[in-house]
C-alpha cells in the first residue's frame, strides 16, 4: 500500500477542507480494502500448486483453503494484510517432515479468494470453521494480523497445541494508526477513521479496540508460543513483540531478528528454523 500513498493522502487531505464526509469515506474504503491482491512468487509456485484447495463461504464471501496432506495433525497458517498462503511455501515441506498437515486459506479480498477484504471477525469465524473441519490444531503459525485474529480466536475457543507468532500486532489500534502514517493523513481523518471503524465495521462490538487487543485476559490463552519479530520491522514496531511477551510471561519465548523488515521475515531460513524447532517440541497429550 505504500507505493503512491503520500500523494494519495495528500489529495485526501486537500479534499477534507472542502469535503471532509467524502475525504472520510474514501480513506474508510481505502483502509477496508486492500488496494492490491498479492500474487504466487516463482518461489512459491510448485509448492502452491501441490495443495489440494477447497472453498468456503463465510459472509457471503468465499474463501480458498489449501491442504498439503492428509489432514492427521494439521497446523494452521496464517497469513497477513495484503498477503496470501503461498508466502508459507518455505514452511510446507518442513512440517511435513514432521508429519504435520499444513493448512491455510486466502483471506476474503486476498489471493485466490473472492470479495474486497476481510476483519479480524471474518478471520476468527474461518479459523473456527477449519477447525470444525479438521479438529484441533497440533500449531498455528500466524503473521501480522493472522496473529492478532488467532489470538481472539484462541480466547473463543480455538484450540491449539502451540503458536508462533510472527511480527504480531498487540495493539488493534495500531492497524489505523500506521495506514494514517503512510497516507500522512490529518488529525481530523485520522479521529474520523477510527470512528468509523468502531460505529461502522465494528458497529455491533463493544469496545473493539479492547475486545481485540492481542493480551486482553492474557489468563485465558494457555498456550505455549514463540513470538519472533524483526528490530527493524518499518510496519509493526519490535515494541508489541515486547508488549506480548510481558503479558504472557513464561509461557512465551520472544525471539528478535534483525534486517528481515516485515514482508521479507516470512522467507527467511532462521524465522523457518526457529518455526520448526518450536513446533517440533511435544505437544502436551499428544
Amino acid at each position: 500500500m505504500t507505493r503512491g500513498a503520500p500523494s494519495a493522502g495528500a489529495v485526501l487531505n486537500a479534499l477534507s477542507g472542502p469535503a471532509p464526509s467524502l475525504a472520510g469515506r474514501a480513506v474508510f474504503s481505502l483502509f477496508c480494502n486492500p488496494v492490491r491482491r498479492g500474487k504466487v512468487l516463482p518461489r512459491e509456485q510448485a509448492v502452491h500448486e501441490q495443495a489440494r484447495t477447497e472453498e468456503l463461504t463465510v459472509g457471503g464471501q468465499r474463501v480458498r483453503v489449501y491442504r498439503w496432506g492428509n489432514g492427521e495433525r494439521p497446523v494452521l497458517m496464517l497469513h497477513g494484510w495484503q498477503s496470501r498462503a503461498s508466502r508459507y511455501a518455505g514452511f510446507v515441506p518442513r512440517l511435513q517432515e514432521l508429519g504435520l498437515t499444513p493448512v491455510s486459506f486466502d483471506a476474503p479480498g486476498h489471493g485466490e479468494s473472492g470479495g474486497r477484504g476481510a476483519t479480524i471477525l471474518e478471520y476468527r469465524e474461518i479459523i473456527r470453521r477449519l477447525q470444525d473441519g479438521h479438529g484441533a490444531f497440533h500449531s498455528v503459525i500466524a503473521h501480522s494480523l493472522g496473529a492478532t485474529s488467532v489470538l481472539l480466536a484462541l480466547r473463543s475457543g480455538t484450540e491449539a497445541g502451540r503458536l508462533v507468532t510472527v511480527a504480531a500486532v498487540k495493539d488493534f489500534g495500531h492497524f489505523p494508526e500506521k495506514f494514517a502514517d503512510i497516507l500522512g493523513l490529518r488529525p481530523g481523518l485520522r479521529r474520523d477513521l477510527r470512528d468509523r471503524i468502531e460505529h461502522q465495521l465494528f458497529a455491533e462490538v463493544p469496545r473493539p479496540w479492547e475486545l481485540f487487543d492481542a493480551t486482553r485476559r492474557p489468563d485465558e490463552i494457555k498456550v505455549p508460543m514463540r513470538i519472533i519479530h524483526d528490530e527493524d520491522d518499518d510496519m509493526v514496531p519490535v515494541e508489541q513483540a515486547y508488549a506480548l511477551k510481558a503479558a504472557y510471561g513464561d509461557r512465551a519465548e520472544l525471539v528478535i531478528t534483525a534486517g528481515l523488515g516485515h514482508r521479507k521475515v516470512l522467507g527467511e531460513a532462521a524465522v523457518i528454523d526457529s518455526a520448526m524447532d518450536f513446533v517440533a517440541r511435544p505437544v502436551p497429550g499428544e
